[in-house]
């Protein structure tokens, strides 16, 4: 463009501008127009930028987001395909099966990645001829991998091969026309990018220039239109500061500036009106001052050099004794005898004094005296009464506070913002050893500290105060307890009061530390023996064991204890005999120690020792012999002689180990190996115990799963009438079918199941299932179950019975339980009940091996059993000669005298049998008639046996 023509256009553009500006009426206007130009020259410019910013950004994103993602998936495209060849031909080539399978998933994988990348690169692509490449590139592919699953595994010649192959090079060359292509269009559209930003460029500078001068003439404009009214307005302003209220002001527009001048004109004839109306307000001050003098509640009087009073209010004049009407230039001296002026006359000199005086009606008045300018002054007189009331009553108030804090159980001190002392009661100086003179109110925390440190030999006082200060200069409240003599604990406590300061509380806590360690020591003692504990033996046995491992210290060994027939004792003479038993047990056991030695009560008869040493088995040894020798002394109590034996099991460190658990554990196992040897003797641990422990845990949990497994199995062995040869009853026997041991023995799972609890579901399992199978069987005759003690400690057996009777509809009189003696043992009573109780249901009772236990006939005569089953061991030793035959001559008698069935176990000769008939026997069990056979033989043995026609 012409240069000359480009100036004359600018020239234009002004004049237009100056007249617009002009047109407007007010500065307001003018400003907002000149920022709307501003406005639109900035957007257009601004506008002119975006659209350019745009314009670049889409051809970044044509750039880089599609032609460079096309090339790179492409690529990507080209090493998936790679990939898959190789994979293609490893799969091929496979001979292992799962191989092959691992690899055709590989093939898979890398098929739908390549199948994405070829997809994404096409759908980047700038051009029809890169997607049509990545279209066919994808067809040859499929077909690659058709063709391949035509030729199976079984047809690997040149020719397939081949095939294959070419299939796959098809699909190389599409794919790298596809790369060429997408790299031709990124390049293209690289030029055009290049092209389109430099002329955005160039045009955005003439732009930016062409906007800088418009916004100058705009600004120049503005400028001319504001600075001259502004100008006469300042001159106006400076003379009406200055005081000329006689200054003209001059007309001005109708715009802002106009506006003000005449608001000035305003100001000036307003400031002459106040002038003129603060001399008035000044006259009418001293009116409104006399009525406030009169009206107040204080007693106001002003009195002159002479001493005659220039003003009273009523107030006053009534305190003075005039008539408010006629104390104007009377002498004060006039009103002596009231308690003002006699005061007012009292006061020396002339300055500021303040007094207090009683009138004669009892009030209390405070009277201030202040000079004034021309030698009299002025009086104030206040009634106090109610003041003085608040201050004796506060007086009152401290007196009870210093009473409560000098007897009070805990020191205090209380300390104001900046760190002085305001209170502290005789505790706090008693505690600390203070003379209370020695305090004074103002002293800091450290100024205590030395006068304590003074005057106590003892260091430990200062020291708590010390720590004290650190916790002030921490800024925080806390607590702390030290002990300031050997005699005294102190407990302090210390918190920020409201006002800045805080206060610190001091309470001698002795006897509480004192009971403190005393529970501890009872808590690390055994209450009865008053050996170590449980806890203090763990702890003693983990010293030990880090004494071995860092190397400081020797091997050891672990001694478990147990008493032997402690029970019997227990039973016999009482649990008063027996804790005397365990005290004169723990006196024996500390006797045999040497004093680096360490017993302890674990529970019970239950005992554990810590032996250290250099030579562990040998000193072992040597311990475990002088323990059992010093037991085979007899102890007395309470007149009796009791004799109990000891059994120990040792482990050695590190020999078993130098875990604490571990080594308690195989002490704890050669024990149960010591008291199954014999009772009175003491055993080492070996591995072996440690498998037999693993082997029993793993038939505790076969045995947990075996009901729901269905692994057992019910038989079922005949009881017959020995004078009919035909079946009364059929004993149901349990089988543990193992799916890996095979048939485990009851002798071996039935005590185990009883030890871990699991007999009380196995047992409800034996109930259901046998009366279950007894209701298929010809009717009168039983099923006898038996029922092991654990079962008789709840109530649930009963129910059991009761849920297992209703199942089978199975009549109550055909289940018989046998139990053992060993039921009655624990806690007799509450199993007599259990027992009436399903006697009371119709259910049958059977004592099992009858004659074998300690106290047999007392049960006879404590319950009403249905049947006593006399022991094989008896019927075994018939034949020989002995007492068999006459125990069971007694025992049959002794049923028949009491209505009770006898049956006898274990037949297995005719002679047995025939001697039982001679005795009287009624029912009998054994091989003789039937080994123990499935419920389903049981019909054919009926036919075979008979069965109860009753």
């Amino acid at each position: 463009m012409n240069p000359s023509r480009r100036s004359a256009g600018i020239l234009r553009w002004r004049v237009a501008l100056d007249a617009v500006l002009r047109g407007t009426r007010t500065i307001r206007g003018r400003i907002f127009l000149a920022f709307l130009m501003l406005s639109a020259i900035t957007a257009g410019l601004g506008g002119y930028a975006a659209l350019g910013i745009m314009t670049t950004g889409e051809l970044v994103d044509k750039t880089y987001d599609r032609s460079l993602m096309s090339i790179n998936y492409a690529r990507a495209a080209a090493s998936d395909l790679a990939a898959l060849q190789a994979t293609v031909a490893r799969a091929r080539l496979a001979g292992d099966a799962e191989e092959r399978r691992t690899l055709e998933t590989r093939i898979e994988q890398l098929t739908q990645s390549f199948e994405e990348d070829l997809e994404i690169a096409a759908d980047r692509a700038q051009s029809e001829r890169a997607t049509r490449e990545a279209a066919a590139a994808k067809d040859a592919v499929t077909h690659w991998l058709a063709a391949r699953r035509e030729f199976g595994p079984d047809r690997q010649t040149v020719d397939v091969w081949q095939a294959l192959d070419a299939h796959a090079a098809v699909a190389e060359q599409h794919i790298d026309l596809l790369i060429n292509f997408t790299a031709g269009d990124g390049f293209a559209y690289r030029q055009t990018a290049r092209a389109v930003v430099a002329r955005d460029v160039r045009l955005s500078v003439f732009a930016t220039a062409l906007a800088i001068i418009l916004s100058g003439i705009v600004s120049l404009l503005l400028l001319r239109q504001i600075m001259r009214p502004v100008a006469d307005a300042s001159t106006v302003a400076s003379r009406i500061a200055a005081g000329e209220l006689s200054v003209t002001v001059p007309e001005g527009g109708a715009d802002e500036f106009g506006a003000l001048l005449q608001a000035m004109a305003v100001m000036r004839d307003n400031i002459a009106a106040m002038m003129q109306a603060e001399v008035a307000q000044r006259r009418s001050a001293q009116s409104l001052l006399a009525d406030a003098v009169q009206g107040s509640i204080e007693g106001i009087v002003v009195v002159d050099p002479q001493g005659r009073i220039v003003l009273a209010n009523e107030r006053a004049a009534a305190l003075l004794g005039f008539d408010p009407a006629e104390t104007g230039h009377r002498p004060l001296s006039e009103a002596r005898g009231s308690a003002v002026a006699d005061t007012l006359l009292a006061m020396p000199g002339s300055g500021t004094l303040t007094a207090e005086a009683q009138s004669a009606d009892g009030r209390w008045l405070r009277i201030s005296r202040s000079p004034t300018r021309e030698g009299g002054f002025v009086a104030v007189c206040s009634d106090v009464s109610l003041l003085k009331e608040q201050e004796d009553q506060l007086k009152r108030s401290n007196s009870q506070l210093d009473a409560a804090l000098s007897n009070m159980l805990q020191g205090l001190c209380l300390y104001d913002a900046a760190g002085g002392l305001l209170v502290y009661n005789r505790r706090f100086c008693d505690m600390l050893g203070l003379d209370a003179g020695e305090l004074r109110t103002g002293m800091s925390l450290r100024e205590v500290a030395r006068l304590v440190e003074t005057t106590s030999n003892d260091g430990s006082a200062f020291g708590l105060l010390m720590e004290q200060q650190a916790l002030l200069h921490r800024g925080v409240s806390g607590s702390l307890c030290c002990p300031i003599r050997k005699d005294c604990i102190v407990s302090l406590k210390q918190q920020p009061t409201a006002e800045g300061g805080w206060i610190a509380t001091y309470e001698d806590v002795t006897q509480r530390y004192e009971a403190e360690a005393r529970i501890i020591t009872m808590a690390r003692r055994d209450a009865l023996t008053g050996l170590a504990n449980r806890m203090v033996f763990g702890e003693r046995l983990e010293e030990a064991a880090a004494r071995l491992e860092d190397g400081s210290g020797a091997g050891f060994a672990t001694l478990c204890l147990d008493l032997d027939r402690f029970k019997e004792v227990n039973d016999t003479l009482g649990h008063p005999v027996g804790d005397g038993l365990l005290r004169s047990v723990a006196e024996r056991l500390q006797s045999c120690l040497r004093e680096t030695d360490l017993v302890a009560r674990l529970g019970g008869d239950e005992f554990a020792i810590v032996q250290a040493g250099t030579h562990a088995r040998q000193d072992a040894s040597a311990l475990a012999k002088r323990l059992i020798a010093a037991f085979q002394q007899p102890f007395l109590l309470d007149g009796h002689t009791v004799t109990v034996g000891l059994s120990i099991g040792i482990s050695l460190a590190p020999e078993h180990g130098t875990s604490p658990e571990k080594l308690l554990k195989s002490a704890d196992l050669a024990l149960y190996r010591a008291k199954a040897t014999g009772r009175g003797c003491w055993s080492f641990f070996e591995e072996e115990m440690d498998l037999e422990l693993r082997k029993r845990r793993a038939m505790e949990s076969d045995l947990r799963t075996a009901v729901g497994n269905g692994e057992f199995e019910l038989v079922f062995q005949p009881i017959v009438k020995l004078d009919r040869q035909r079946i009364a009853t059929c004993e149901a026997l349990l089988r543990w079918r193992h799916p890996e041991r095979g048939y485990v023995s009851p002798a071996e799972f039935i005590p185990l199941a009883e030890e871990t609890g699991s007999i009380c579901e196995i047992g409800e399992w034996v109930l259901r299932k046998a009366c279950s199978e007894a209701a298929k069987w010809p009717g009168g005759i039983g099923v006898a179950v038996n029922v092991s003690a654990v079962q008789f400690k709840n109530a649930a057996v009963v129910r059991a019975v009761m849920e297992a009777l209703t199942a089978s509809g199975l009549p109550a009189h055909r289940l018989e339980l046998e139990i053992t003696e060993s039921v009655l043992l624990n806690d007799s009573v509450t199993t007599l009940a259990t027992l009436h109780t399903l006697k009371r249901l119709g259910v049958r009772v059977a004592m099992d091996d009858f004659g074998t236990g300690f106290s047999s006939l007392s049960y006879l005569q404590s319950f009403p059993f249905d049947k006593i089953k006399i022991d094989q061991s008896f019927v075994r030793n018939l034949g020989e000669t002995g007492n068999a035959r006459l125990i069971v001559r007694s025992v049959v008698g002794l049923g028949r005298s009491l209505g009770i069935t006898t049956t006898a176990e274990g037949i297995e000769t005719e002679a047995q049998l025939e001697q039982l008939r001679l005795e009287g026997c009624e029912e009998g069990q054994g091989y003789l008639f039937s080994r123990p056979v499935p419920s389903a033989t049981i019909r054919e043995l009926v036919s075979t046996l008979g069965r109860n026609a009753a």
